[in-house]
């Protein structure tokens, strides 16, 4: 009869483990929930495009080359403006350049070279904008600014007599740096008109091409060739824009 009792003992402890096990609530929740130290830690934020860009500016016009550079900024998708500093030679329509025998250039007639500084602060206007991709981007613009002159001389004259009383007249070329240091700078307000168009992207890389006109007038008159004052300088310059987005 014995190991029928222990049977039963076994049986019983069993069933009351089982309840007791049953009975017993469920364990606690353990997830944790972190949270920033600085509640503004993690906020969402907005992507702004870039309103802002700089820039060179190479320039052919008939005095030659030129180059300078730009500041832009957009106002909003048609309104900009620009700041621009350009650098160009200024020569008179009556200039005929020769050379010697030894590859010597002389323009004869020729008393003074002139620089020409435009800084001209433009308003830009993108046209068709609703009409074309952002891919081609043509605009008008104008602007006004100082603009200085620097007139450095070109060549000396100079006369010689031998001892029968004949003179001769010598013109002698003044090199180009040298010359520099003997320039004085005059000053006027000019301007210009531009029309063109920006290409590719329209943030990241800046790449535009326009032909721009200059006025620039001189009420008291420059000399460039001898004998020849000149009122109004400028032109009309094709210019090519490459720039960068910041």
């Amino acid at each position: 009869m014995f190991p029928g009792r222990l049977y039963s003992v076994s049986l019983l402890l069993l069933l009351g483990t089982a309840i007791t096990i049953g009975q017993q609530p469920p364990p606690a929740d353990t997830t944790i929930i972190f949270q920033p130290s600085s509640p503004d830690l993690v906020r969402p934020d907005a992507f702004d495009n870039p309103s802002k860009a700089w820039g060179f500016d190479i320039m052919i016009s008939n005095n030659g080359f030129g180059a300078g550079g730009f500041l832009r900024h957009e106002f909003s998708d048609e309104i900009s403006g620009i700041l621009t500093l350009a650098i160009s030679d200024v020569k008179d329509e009556a200039e005929v350049e020769y050379f010697d025998i030894f590859g010597n250039s002389v323009i004869p007639g020729k008393k003074n070279r002139l620089i020409m500084i435009p800084l001209v602060a433009a308003v830009q206007y993108r046209v068709f904008s609703e009409d074309i991709m952002d891919n081609f981007r043509p605009y008008i613009s104008a602007g006004v600014g100082p603009t200085m002159m620097f007139v450095a001389p070109y060549a000396y004259t100079r006369t010689v007599s031998d001892t029968s009383g004949v003179t001769f007249r010598f013109i002698e070329e003044v090199e180009f740096f040298e010359s520099l240091k003997y320039g004085q700078a005059k000053y006027t307000v000019g301007g210009y008109l531009s029309a063109g168009a920006y290409f590719g992207a329209p943030y990241g890389t800046l790449i535009g091409l326009s032909i721009r006109y200059y006025l620039v007038p001189f009420p008291q008159g420059i000399e460039i060739m001898e004998g020849v004052t000149v009122k109004n300088f400028g032109g009309f310059y094709i210019t090519l824009n490459i720039g960068s987005f910041y």
